[in-house]
């Protein structure tokens, strides 16, 4: 009956099908030659698509096709596609003529154009010190990393002074204050350049060191006319403008609990008692946001996944987030840590199984691995895009709070066939908080402090999604 089921099911999702593989190939390629990261999601979201019409079809130049875009946007989305980079690698090369399209860049408006550089430098932390810019970064600069550069706007006699840096930035283009300095900002300028930012109406005297992972900046602001600026200038009124956009639904999912302890770590910490402990600070603070919580269980019982997703259903969430911790074993523990996200795919890849096979453990459901597999492969299938969204905001925002205090491990976002979350008619996403099996990640999760921290950074990441969505 289950198989009948499931071959229904699958017919009715290529009756579905309405665009030829053409159309949508020519789209997604489209897509990608776009700077848009948005559009590269939709890109991506195409070239899956197209993927399982290909294994449907049995269209091996199809499938070439597909997986070739797969693997150009999920790098360009640094997503994890090594699963499918094996499995173009094993078709042979007359399978197909396809050519993945290229990202056209934005014209540099500098110079240094031979700047040629394979590693992913990642700012972790912007802090001031004896009032001096510190750009912290996750590994030791290279000079030819750093781009500095001025520009003067005779028409509105502004000042700017640009450094560009070849890395990505773990948060959202942010604005910082100096006493005497108009503006500083710094942000994503593309997906490979960090921009800061320092403009002012006065001429400023800029000077910077590279001090291994940190780009030190020294800027002098001239007072000159500053005071007179102010006295002619109408002060500005202190209006901050009240988020009215908070009528968002958010469930909440502590993982395991009841006769389902979860992973059982260091000094036999629990799993199911950390991520509550963690999911009800979440539920504090978005709450106290004015956000409309509700959580999947408030108390130490067992609930079946499949329900927890109905639960999220039922509540017409606009979110859905399932909080777990991760563990390997005892033999690997000093050396698997971090956190990581993941969204709903029917990824084969290992560490997406072994993970999947550990949090799905406990699911008693009756249906068979056919069924569960053709669930997993069509079933919030359209939400892939938003939950792919979600994931890299809620890591986001978790590595920018703890790396403020902390050494945190950035696992990366990363496709999964979690039980959990098929069926969830909102985007949805698997958190893993880190690995309750390392001894020092342990120490850390049953801290209260840390959980609020990692609770605080989750917070942040939904309403970052939400701002952006």
């Amino acid at each position: 009956m289950m198989r009948l089921f499931a071959i229904i099911l699958l017919l009715l999702v290529i009756s579905l099908y309405a665009q030829s593989d053409r159309e949508l190939l020519k789209r997604a390629d489209g897509f990608m030659k776009s700077e848009s990261k948005s559009n590269h999601f939709r890109a991506y979201n195409d070239y899956k698509n197209l993927y399982l019409r290909s294994i449907m079809a049995e269209d091996e130049k199809l499938q070439a096709s597909a997986l070739k875009g797969i693997v150009k946007s999920g790098k360009a989305l640094h997503i994890d596609i090594s699963q499918y980079e094996r499995e173009l690698a094993a078709i042979k090369p007359k399978a197909s003529t396809y050519k993945a399209p290229k990202i056209e860049q934005k014209p540099k408006d500098h110079k240094n154009e031979n700047i040629k550089i394979t590693s992913s430098h990642k700012l972790k932390r912007i802090q001031w010190r004896d009032d001096r810019l510190i750009l912290k970064f996750d590994k030791k600069l290279r000079n030819n990393q750093i781009n500095y550069f001025t520009l003067y706007d005779a028409k509105e006699q502004r000042y700017r002074y640009v450094f560009d840096v070849h890395a990505s930035m773990l948060t959202d283009s942010q604005s910082l204050n100096k006493q005497n300095i108009d503006r500083i900002k710094i942000a994503q300028y593309n997906s490979n350049t960090l921009r800061l930012v320092i403009e002012d109406s006065q001429k400023v005297q800029i000077s910077f060191k590279k001090d291994d992972e940190e780009l030190v900046i020294n800027m002098l602001a001239s007072t000159k006319n500053k005071t007179l600026q102010k006295v002619k200038q109408k002060p500005e009124k202190s209006n901050f403008p009240k988020r009215v956009d908070r009528d968002k639904v958010i469930v909440i999912d502590a993982g395991h609990g009841g006769k389902d302890p979860g992973a059982v770590g260091y000094k036999n910490y629990r799993e199911k008692i950390v991520v509550y402990k963690i999911s009800k600070e979440l539920e504090k603070i978005l709450k106290s946001r004015g956000y409309t919580v509700y959580m999947t269980r408030n108390s130490d019982k067992y609930i079946k996944l499949s329900q927890r997703t109905a639960f999220a259903n039922n509540k017409r969430a606009d979110v859905f987030v399932s909080i777990h911790a991760n563990a390997v074993e005892k033999r690997n523990a000093h050396k698997a840590e971090g956190v990581e996200c993941y969204f709903l795919s029917p990824s084969r890849s290992k560490k997406a199984e072994r993970v999947a096979a550990k949090e799905n453990s406990a699911d008693l459901s009756e249906m068979n691995k056919y069924g569960k597999d053709t669930f997993l492969k069509f079933l919030n299938s359209h939400k892939i895009v938003a939950s792919n969204k979600l994931a890299i905001d809620l890591q986001r925002g978790m590595l920018g709070e703890l790396n403020k205090n902390y050494k945190v491990k950035d696992g990366g976002v990363r496709e999964g066939p979690f039980w959990v979350l098929v069926g969830a008619q909102m985007p949805a996403v698997l958190v893993e908080v880190g690995f309750i099996s390392h001894p020092e990640e342990a120490k850390r999760l049953v801290n209260s402090t840390y959980r609020k921290r990692v609770a605080l950074g989750l917070a942040n990441g939904i309403e970052r999604y939400f701002d952006k969505n």
